[in-house]
């Protein structure tokens, strides 16, 4: 399969060595971070607030790939604290509609730069 990287510079640049997103038959989108775009700094907030900068990260790679929310087919969330499951689907449902995309929501020990949450996703 042929992959064409996907960049942006509606988001700050990555903090390793991986691509925001790779393109092939299917678009698969790397983490994303609360990570402000100007600065690359992890921005100020609870999780609800890295939430909604994280996936208006997400948002910009996927049009950045030519598509749209509604052609993710997959997301992935990455959570330091459960407790924060509830805050995260309120932020998710302002930025993803139903029929929604599949999900798996995992805990982890500790996130890039400190951050609360991180999300990959799937564009089909």
């Amino acid at each position: 399969m042929p992959r064409d990287i996907v960049t942006t510079d509606k988001i700050a640049q990555p903090v390793g060595p991986f691509s925001a997103a790779v393109r092939g038959d299917l678009t698969v989108l790397s983490g994303q971070v609360a990570q402000d775009p100007a600065t690359g700094a992890l921005i100020d907030g609870d999780t609800a607030a890295q939430a909604d900068q994280v996936l208006r990260n997400l948002t910009a790679v996927v049009e950045a790939a030519g598509k749209t929310l509604e052609d993710v087919v997959r997301v992935g969330v990455y959570l330091t604290d459960m407790a924060d499951f509830a805050a995260i689907n309120a932020v998710y449902t302002k930025h993803f509609h139903a029929p929604y995309p599949a999900r798996t929501a995992i805990a982890v020990a500790a996130l890039p730069l400190g951050a609360a949450v991180e999300m990959d996703a799937i564009v089909a």
